[in-house]
């Protein structure tokens, strides 16, 4: 089983791993473009009025630019625990142990503007690219990655059961066939129901860190489904999709 979780805007400073080589990085298909968007967003740092168009930053924002005016020499840290906030917050991988912080190493994996996808080890520096951005060479970013991202997605799938928790505009680069997806329902008493927002993030770092941990392995969608109800989660499933019904 892999998990594949969105990235963060925001990312945690510094690290103690060295400076980035895309050849230490998995599945090089995707060093190419790797490749073309670093040294992009390293030459667009140089302008920071045209930087902050690009990346819909503000002067308050500079230092992710600078962040990027480093990304051939600033040191690294493993992509699961490079990216920060609500998810990763609730996914809480560092505190994971044992066989169970093997088994996260092994299934989680992240879905990356600048890097298209990263295993849980991968030594990344923090960077600034979302996968709405436009970068000044033109084009958006889902064309950029698809050709490449998409057959490398699924080769995945072939293999292996792909629980996709991305956001619509990072699962816009490159398509699982097949894919688990989830998403995270409010009920009201009155029974009806609405799209979460701000806590969607949340349950799926829940529910990422149980599956990240358990002995199970699951090959369908059912049996993800089985293993979030074993957890005290209330999921409901209709083919491929799961939804996670919390009380509003």
């Amino acid at each position: 089983m892999l998990v594949l979780l969105p990235p963060s805007e925001t990312k945690r400073d510094g690290g103690d791993g060295p400076p980035l080589r895309l050849d230490a990085l998995s599945h090089p298909a995707l060093d190419a473009v790797r490749k073309a968007l670093v040294e992009e967003l390293v030459d667009l740092a140089a302008d920071a009025q045209a930087c902050r168009a690009a990346l819909g930053l503000s002067p308050a924002q500079d230092a992710e630019i600078a962040r990027n005016a480093a990304l051939w020499t600033s040191p690294t840290l493993p992509a699961l625990h490079r990216y920060t906030g609500v998810l990763y917050d609730a996914l809480d991988a560092g505190s994971l142990r044992g066989a169970a912080a093997a088994r996260a190493r092994a299934r989680l994996a992240v879905g990356s503007a600048l890097f298209g996808l990263l295993r849980a080890h991968d030594p990344v520096p923090a960077y600034r690219l979302s996968a709405g951005s436009t970068l000044p060479a033109g084009g958006t970013l889902a064309a950029r990655w698809k050709p490449v991202l998409e057959p490398e997605l699924t080769a995945i799938a072939a293999a292996d059961l792909v629980v996709d928790l991305r956001s619509g505009s990072y699962a816009a680069l490159g398509r699982v066939p097949g894919a688990v997806t989830v998403n995270v329902l409010a009920e009201r008493p009155d029974g009806s129901r609405s799209v979460v927002s701000h806590f969607n993030k949340a349950h799926k770092g829940r529910l990422a860190r149980v599956l990240a941990g358990t002995r199970a392995e699951p090959t369908d969608a059912a049996g993800v489904a089985t293993i979030a109800r074993r957890a005290g989660m209330r999921v409901e499933r209709g083919g491929n999709a799961l939804e996670i019904v919390i009380p509003a």
